[in-house]
């Protein structure tokens, strides 16, 4: 059926060609005008008119003979345009997704630059100073005269870090370097009143002879961490951990829980002091009980602010059956 439609069609094309041709040099040389074009312009008109009735005809064969034709434009076409619509709105999620994605490998691309320049600064010189490394530590009370508090503290803070990093240059000074609007920000907070810590980091890591430095001010209120007397972590213990092993492995989780706990309450305190005398009390309390639950507590043996040591003492419990 589809050969017969195409040879058809090839005829029909045929015939109706030459039809359209002499028609128009007929109305060429008949001088006919449409639209008062001149003949010639006329008669290409009257030609190209015929061409498209030609492809109309065929268009329209088709449409009425063949099944597959009709079924194609009239319900793949819509079909398959509702589709791509479909498509396209579902690429944009992908899209942003994407775009995210980038992101994120951009940021790492800079981490990685970062960390490669910091190895070349490692290779090529002797690194004093780490980048984030906290260089002074100043508590700045509620005071009248703020400007002469910070100069001072400037000054006390530069003459530290002269000394790590130009410690034979007498003569050099006002090494640390940080942006106006750092300390425009501080100075409005503390202008509010209250008791503060300014910490004072280094913003890049710094070789020993720099000229430079670089810094990071950050102010933080000064407060109460932990009071003498108060259980930072506890933990409850059976009878399958009294022996020294399992003790000992349960305090050192203890005690990383209790720096996790101040550091999540805002202390600036890296490390954890113990008193010594908790070990002796457990291997004594060991001795005299078993087979009970017991409890350990990390308790503070003092008050601690923002910036003050974290000392603790750990004691055993027993807890009654």
């Amino acid at each position: 059926m589809a050969w017969i439609l195409i040879v058809f069609l090839i005829l029909l094309g045929g015939l109706i060609a030459p039809f359209g041709d002499i028609l128009g040099t007929k109305i060429g040389k008949a001088r006919f005008s449409i639209l008062k074009l001149r003949p010639k312009k006329t008669a290409t008109i009257i030609t190209i008119i015929t061409g498209g009735f030609i492809s109309s005809i065929s268009i329209g064969l088709l449409i009425l003979v063949s099944e597959e034709f009709r079924q194609r434009l009239f319900v793949d076409i819509p079909f398959l345009q509702k589709t791509l619509d479909e498509s396209k709105k579902a690429l944009i999620p992908l899209q942003e997704e994407q775009k995210e994605l980038e992101g994120k490998i951009i940021q790492k691309e800079k981490e990685l630059n970062q960390l490669k320049n910091n190895i070349k600064e490692f290779r090529r010189g002797n690194v004093v100073i780490k980048r984030g490394q906290t260089l002074f530590i100043a508590e700045i009370k509620p005071s009248s005269n703020l400007k002469r508090d910070f100069t001072k503290i400037y000054n006390e803070a530069d003459k530290f870090v002269r000394k790590i990093v130009i410690p034979n240059n007498k003569e050099a000074k006002n090494i640390l370097l940080w942006r106006p609007s750092d300390i425009t920000k501080i100075q409005s907070t503390a202008d509010k009143g209250g008791n503060w810590i300014l910490l004072i980091k280094s913003a890049t890591n710094v070789l020993k002879g720099d000229n430079y430095v670089f810094v990071s001010p950050d102010l933080l209120k000064n407060k109460f961490i932990v009071k003498k007397g108060d259980v930072i972590t506890s933990s409850i213990l059976g009878e399958s951990h009294l022996n020294l092993k399992s003790i000992d492995l349960k305090i050192k989780s203890l005690l990383r829980e209790t720096r996790d706990e101040i550091k999540s309450k805002g202390s600036q305190v890296s490390e954890i002091k113990t008193n010594g005398n908790f070990v002796k009390k457990i291997r004594d309390f060991l001795q005299e009980n078993q087979n009970i639950k017991f409890k350990l507590e990390v308790v503070s043996l003092r008050d601690s602010k923002t910036v003050e040591p974290i000392v603790v003492e750990i004691n055993i419990l027993k807890i009654a059956s």
